[in-house]
């Protein structure tokens, strides 16, 4: 599978609207829309099975990007760009999310999720049950003693401050955050049984 990861979830934004604008093209005979749009892009995915998110049948089309931004997709005919990929035979969809990832220590250990990316995830959601944030003295005093083949430093307290770590360090995938039920539980009372 081909995919780019957006690097900013409204991100999706420009693909929500040129899909929108693609809905009233007209078909060619492989059912890509057909684009009349500027002769020239700054890169240009060829050939391959365009799966838009719209719940429609794929279709064989090109995806053409000017900066970060998708400018067309479908039929783009003779349009050219200085980069051209084939991809003929892969797919090309938006990315996808992973609602419950449990990638909150791993994403410390390696930014490049790896293992998420290649199968073309590119938001992150995580804090189901529990979140990297609020932690008290007594949490991170936890946290490390319970940390297991990746050690980290915990460098912040808030989880606003965790996903600003994580920024800083590079992440490859976007990333979000529940606040997880029992985490503010544990920063008010610990594990007392009340």
């Amino acid at each position: 599978v081909f995919m780019k990861p957006f690097e900013g979830f409204l991100r999706l934004f420009p693909v929500l609207v040129a899909l929108g604008f693609l809905a009233g093209c007209n078909k060619s005979e492989t059912g890509a829309p057909v684009v009349t749009a500027p002769l020239s892009y700054d890169l240009i995915l060829r050939g391959g099975t365009i799966y838009d998110g719209s719940g429609e049948s794929a279709y064989v089309g090109d995806v053409a990007f000017n900066g970060d931004v998708i400018a067309a997709i479908g039929d783009i005919g003779d349009a050219s760009s200085p980069m051209e990929i084939d991809v003929q035979g892969l797919a090309v969809a938006p990315g996808f999310v992973n609602m419950m990832c449990w990638s909150n220590e791993s994403l410390i250990e390696d930014g490049r999720s790896q293992s998420d990316i290649r199968q073309g995830v590119t938001l992150e959601v995580m804090g189901e049950g529990e979140s990297m944030g609020p932690l008290n003295d007594a949490m991170k005093e936890e946290m490390v003693r319970l940390q297991g083949d990746i050690q980290y430093d915990i460098e912040w307290t808030t989880l606003a401050e965790y996903l600003e770590f994580l920024e800083r360090r590079g992440v490859a995938p976007n990333v979000a955050s529940f606040i997880g039920a029992a985490t503010p539980r544990t920063y008010v009372m610990g594990y007392e049984d009340r």
